[in-house]
């Protein structure tokens, strides 16, 4: 006979099923529009640029999210975490390397196409290779740091799944919460600010928009900034009194960013749309710009 766990504390019934189907939603369809992503750049001859492989490591990153989601989905039908201290660890470690890759790439993006649109100079395969293998290495230091005991990872409010720990709110937390912030949020985030105001502006004189210039950062601010302003408000003031269920509310939102970079990026982009439907279609879309420069 199977034992059923008892409710986290704080959610009800229909509160905890509700969750891990919101959960559930965002990996499956993160991982499908992203996994689509990935296969028609491996497929697609056209898509395989320097600039796309920035496109890639977005979407691998955000496969890693879902990925990560689907876990925490799993658990939280269970009603409880199954994989013990050490699985906690590597799940929140695992977080927060997706997490930061797929900011530190949306911003390598924006560095990209502010030098097509406004500098006219194209990216060549050894940038962009060195930008995506910084992305990611840059994510590892700071994901590995609270393993190290510079941040702590532990259980999220649902006990279902793991993030970094703004419980305590102690000087430990505070000064890594500072730099984790600085180095992977604000400064993408002013990359990003810089590069399509620019853009924008190139945009106005030619009369030509080849895209939404503030979507994408409007996307970084959106999925990520309810959880950075909670983990902020937890440096100065303690957060325990705000109820379980409502501190749950901006990780979800975080776990959308697969699905809406997948729109953003890669079926918002004409030329990764173009090669997307021939993968899915066998039809070439009438000289999709394969440079990818119709971002």
């Amino acid at each position: 006979m199977v034992t059923a766990h008892p409710l986290p504390e704080g959610f009800t019934e229909i509160e905890v099923f509700a969750i891990g189907t919101a959960l559930l939603v965002e990996a499956l369809l993160g991982f499908c529009l992203n996994g689509l992503t990935i296969i028609s750049f491996r497929k697609i001859k056209e898509l395989r640029t320097p600039s796309n492989l920035l496109v890639l490591s977005i979407a691998l990153a955000d496969c890693g999210i879902c990925i990560n989601a689907f876990i925490a989905a799993f658990s939280s039908f269970l009603r409880y975490w199954p994989y013990g201290s050490n699985g906690c660890q590597i799940h929140g470690f695992h977080g927060f390397l997706t997490a930061l890759a797929s900011i530190s790439s949306s911003a390598a993006v924006a560095w990209d196409r502010y030098h097509h649109y406004c500098t006219r100079s194209r990216l060549q395969w050894s940038t962009a290779a060195s930008m995506v293998f910084f992305a990611w290495l840059f994510a590892a230091f700071w994901s590995v740091m609270p393993l190290l005991g510079w941040g702590e990872y532990d259980y999220e409010p649902l006990r279902t799944c793991c993030t970094l720990d703004y419980s305590k709110g102690d000087r430990n937390y505070v000064t890594f919460l500072f730099a984790l912030s600085t180095f992977n949020f604000m400064i993408p985030g002013f990359i990003m600010l810089t590069a399509y105001q620019s853009i924008h502006q190139k945009f106005r004189k030619t009369g030509h928009f080849k895209f939404n210039t503030g979507l994408p950062l409007k996307t970084l601010v959106f999925c990520w900034g309810p959880y950075c302003l909670l983990c902020s408000y937890a440096a100065v003031e303690n957060v325990m009194f705000i109820p379980p269920k409502y501190r749950m509310v901006p990780a979800l939102i975080a776990k959308s960013v697969p699905t809406v970079d997948a729109f953003v990026y890669a079926l918002g982009n004409e030329n990764y749309r173009g090669g997307i439907w021939q993968f899915l279609t066998g039809q070439k879309i009438e000289k999709a710009e394969v440079d990818n420069k119709t971002k």
